[in-house]
C-alpha cells in the first residue's frame, strides 16, 4: 500500500524549515510479511548472512540507538549493549509484532513516523541502523540528511541496500534475460517502491550527506532458491563466513552492508532525548500518558498501547 503526503517539513540543524512534497511512503500497516517472508518464507540464510554481516560492522556499543525501519524486530535484539533503543517503523502492526516479540522492557521505545521527517530532535542517537529499507525510498537523500541530523559526531550508521549490481544480474543483462543495465547509476524499480541501487549512487549520497564509509560487507552471496534444496543450512553459512572476509571487495552479492560514520555534526555527545514535531519542527514537544503535543502549532500525537504514532495525513 502507497500513501502520499502532499506536504513535507524538512527542519536543518540550523532551525531552517522548508516545505516541499513528501515523496511516496511504503505501508507494511496491516501485513503479514514477518510470517510469509521470514517465517515461513524459507530465509534462514538470508537472516544468518545478515546475522554474521551485524557481527562485523556494529560493534557492542552504548547510549541510544536509532532502528530505522524495525518492522517486527527482527534484528533488535541483535544490537548490544545499548543502553535503550528506539524502534522506528512506519507501521503500528509491525511495531505491535516487535513489542510481543521483544517482551516487556525500559530499554525499547517504540515510533510510527515517516523516515522523511524524523520525530526527533538534533544530536540525541549514539548510533542507528537502516537494514531492508533503503529499498523502498524514492528519494533516499532526503532520509539521509535527516538520520544526520540526529545523531552524534563520530556516530556508527550502518546501513544495508539492495545491490543492482550483483552477479545475478551482470550474468542475466549479458546473455539477454535482463533489459535494465546493471551497470547504470539509475536505481532500477522493479516493483512500487522496490529499488535496487548502484553502490555508486549510496556511496554518492552518503558523502553528499556527511557520513564516512568505514566498511564495506557484500551479504547473501548464495541467496539461490537451487542452492537452499541442495547446501545444509550450516553449509551456506560456512561459505557465506568465508565470502563476506574475502569476496566484498567486488561488492557483487545481492545485498551490501555499509559500516559509516558521522561527520560535521554540531553535536559532540548525546543530547538529553526530545521529540521533534514533524509537521512544523518545533522541540521539544510536550510528552503525557496519552499524546505528543506540539505548543508551537497545537497538533497532538497519540501514544498508543506503547506506539508514539507521529503519522501525518495527507493534508497536514
Amino acid at each position: 500500500m502507497l500513501r502520499e503526503n502532499h506536504s513535507y517539513i524538512k527542519n536543518r540543524l540550523l532551525g531552517t524549515i522548508t516545505a516541499m512534497k513528501t515523496p511516496p511512503v511504503c505501508d507494511y500497516e496491516g501485513s503479514d510479511y514477518q510470517e510469509i517472508f521470514w517465517e515461513n518464507g524459507d530465509r534462514s540464510y538470508e537472516d544468518a548472512a545478515e546475522q554474521i554481516a551485524l557481527r562485523k560492522v556494529l560493534k557492542k556499543g552504548s547510549g541510544h540507538l536509532l532502528e530505522l525501519g524495525a518492522g517486527a524486530g527482527r534484528n533488535t535484539s541483535r544490537y548490544e549493549g545499548y543502553d535503550h533503543i528506539t524502534l522506528l517503523d512506519y507501521s503500528t502492526t509491525q511495531l505491535e509484532q516487535a513489542k510481543k516479540r521483544l517482551g516487556k522492557s525500559s530499554t525499547y521505545r517504540y515510533v510510527a513516523a515517516d523516515v522523511y521527517r524524523l520525530p526527533f530532535a538534533p544530536g540525541i542517537f549514539s548510533a542507528a541502523t537502516m537494514i531492508r529499507t533503503i529499498h523502498h525510498l524514492s528519494q533516499p537523500e532526503i532520509a539521509m540528511e535527516q538520520i544526520h541530523h540526529v545523531l552524534i559526531d563520530q556516530a556508527p550508521f550502518i546501513l544495508e541496500f539492495a545491490n543492482k549490481r550483483n552477479i545475478k544480474s551482470i550474468i542475466r543483462y549479458c546473455i539477454g534475460k535482463q533489459k535494465w543495465n546493471p551497470f547504470g547509476h539509475a536505481p532500477i524499480e522493479f516493483v512500487a517502491l522496490n529499488f535496487d541501487f548502484h553502490p555508486d549512487m549510496i556511496v554518492k549520497i552518503l558523502s553528499d550527506n556527511q557520513f564516512l564509509i568505514k566498511k564495506k560487507v557484500a551479504v547473501s552471496h548464495l541467496r539461490s532458491a537451487l542452492l537452499k534444496r541442495i547446501l545444509p543450512f550450516r553449509t551456506m553459512t560456512f561459505f557465506e563466513k568465508i565470502l563476506q572476509a574475502t569476496a566484498s571487495w567486488a561488492t557483487l552479492s545481492p545485498s551490501i552492508f555499509l559500516q559509516n560514520i558521522t561527520i560535521n555534526p554540531k553535536t559532540l555527545s548525546p543530547n538529553p532525548f526530545a521529540f521533534r514535531c514533524p509537521k512544523c519542527g518545533n522541540f521539544p514537544i510536550e510528552e503525557h500518558p496519552e499524546k505528543i503535543q506540539c505548543r508551537e502549532c497545537s497538533r497532538s500525537y497519540p501514544v498508543i498501547n506503547g506506539i508514539y504514532d507521529f503519522r501525518l495525513k495527507p493534508e497536514d
